[in-house]
């Protein structure tokens, strides 16, 4: 089975909370964290690549304790009519798709 990636936006209140301890030990999948922005008691994100058989209901149970989940969208694109490269898009960026190119400082 091919590997899942997914963007999680958790609330305070859950940063502290054994979240991908229980998919991996309740669900049997595998994790591998590609990005984390966690700090304790503040707004968390995190992309995940995961892989196993119980894929649906690892999901599931996240929805279940209020984290929000996406898919990652494969082809990230920059919109070039509207982009006036101020790089804002880059700090936000869950994958690291969008950056900006040194020296000329494009995005």
């Amino acid at each position: 089975m091919a590997p899942k990636r997914i963007f999680l936006r958790f609330s305070a209140d859950k940063s502290e909370q054994p979240i991908i301890y229980r998919l991996v030990k309740d669900y049997d999948l595998v994790i591998n964290i590609l990005k984390a922005n966690v700090n304790p008691q503040k707004e968390g994100t995190m992309v995940l690549e995961i892989t196993g058989d119980r894929y649906d209901e690892g999901i599931e149970y996240l929805r279940r304790q209020g984290v929000g989940v996406q898919p990652l969208i494969e082809g990230i694109t920059r919109n070039e009519e509207r982009c006036v490269m101020c790089g804002a898009c880059t700090a936000i960026c869950p994958t690291g798709a969008l950056y900006m190119e040194r020296p000329g400082m494009e995005v």
